[in-house]
């Protein structure tokens, strides 16, 4: 387990410093939260402190400093302490220059008279919908510490999917990167050689040989042109992307493959379930919260579906009518666990437990994809560096032949 130097102070000031054994920097937040400490800063002992690629936001705020703010201004909301102080606590705790500029606007947005759930939605790019109307929800509801302790869980649940599935595809990533490298200098350094031996050879090269041959030429006279012609290709596929309908066909497919639709379905399911059970629990109206949860899922299948169910609630009907005849869509289990929950009025409940069930569902799944990609992998590259070898070594075999 590793060990962490760490900075922490508690509601009165007061700061302290040490090391501690913990599972990760959230376990070390959590475990001195339990002690009425707020964590200010950290580092893991024999690391040096580097730039993470799975903490980069588009947005210039890490997710995971997003669900550390939640967490400790629940701690602080809950203990009693002004919304301006406990931000202002905030603001220096952070190291994120964005982030301290956006939370010292907050502040001095309530200072004027404004609500927080008004303020934090005036920064949509950092803030969600959903994080917004749950925060509504606890300052309508006079219940906003519970509000935000919901929106810190839901953060946290939702970072550890992320890490897992992450998890999961670095290793093929790291792989097929490597491959493709490897590829690319022996294209430029290898083959050219290879090449001007079998032109003093004088003999008839296979179509497999002619093939590698035009690639290395290619590669090493036009590289520019073909860098050009990757980065167009590639500045395509994200516009596409953009377009509704291709948008739609590429999540169907996402949907009917073999070994990635069923974690499809369980990491869907889990965001549905756990989104809809805080927003239940914080007190969000129920249309509002299936349009918010609707924008949480990521899959346009599931949105639609979603939204098909906010139209059931509008004409009188159970949210599980639409859930239930989604076929491919939803899991059998979820419609029939929704449709016991809403019959027996504890709705909230029966989604918290369903979010449980997928979160850890996809937890074993992306277990279980590493070792079915690994020999996959071995095949992709067997395959590969066979078909290189034979087109190498086959003409200089055909010269001994012809000996």
């Amino acid at each position: 387990m590793p060990s962490f130097k760490f900075k922490a102070k508690n509601l009165e000031g007061k700061e302290i410093n040490g090391t501690r054994e913990a599972e990760d920097k959230f376990a070390l937040a959590r475990a001195l939260r339990q002690e009425n400490y707020i964590l200010i800063d950290f580092q893991e002992e024999g690391k040096k402190r580097k730039w993470n690629i799975f903490s980069f936001s588009f947005d210039g705020v890490p997710f995971a400093e997003k669900m550390i703010f939640t967490h400790n201004l629940a701690v602080m909301v809950g203990a009693g302490i002004s919304l301006t102080r406990a931000l202002g606590i905030l603001i220096e705790q952070s190291k994120n220059v964005k982030f301290k500029k956006i939370i010292l606007k907050i502040s001095n947005d309530i200072t004027k008279g404004r609500s927080l759930s008004d303020s934090l939605s005036d920064h949509k790019k950092i803030f969600s919908a959903l994080y917004v109307s749950m925060v509504k929800a606890g300052e309508k509801s006079g219940k906003l510490h519970e509000s935000l302790n919901l929106l810190a869980d839901q953060m946290e649940k939702e970072m550890r999917i992320k890490r897992k599935i992450r998890g999961a595809m670095v290793y093929p990533l790291i792989v097929l990167i490597t491959m493709v490298g490897i590829a690319i200098l022996m294209l430029i350094y290898v083959v050219p050689s290879l090449v001007s031996t079998f032109g003093e050879l004088g003999i008839q090269l296979p179509l497999s040989t002619r093939i590698i041959i035009w690639l290395s030429r290619s590669l090493i006279s036009s590289s520019l042109l073909i860098l050009s012609v990757f980065v167009v290709l590639v500045i395509s596929f994200i516009y596409l992307l953009r377009l509704a309908a291709v948008r739609k066909f590429l999540d169907g497919a996402w949907l009917r493959l073999p070994i990635i639709s069923p974690l499809i379905q369980k990491i869907n399911s889990a965001r549905t379930a756990r989104t809809l059970s805080s927003l239940i629990d914080s007190g969000v109206e129920i249309l509002e919260a299936m349009t918010i949860t609707s924008e949480v899922v990521q899959n346009v299948h599931y949105k639609n579906v979603l939204m098909e169910s906010k139209k059931d609630i509008q004409k009188g009907e159970a949210i599980s009518v639409s859930i239930r005849k989604s076929k491919g869509v939803f899991p059998l289990l979820f419609g029939e666990m929704v449709a016991v929950g809403e019959e027996t009025g504890k709705l909230s409940e029966m989604l918290l437990q369903l979010a449980v069930f997928y979160e850890e569902e996809v937890n074993e799944a992306t277990k279980d994809m590493a070792t079915v990609i690994e020999p996959v992998l071995m095949v992709v590259i067997g395959a590969a560096v066979g078909f290189f070898a034979i087109s190498m070594v086959k003409p200089m075999y055909s010269m001994l032949d012809a000996i």
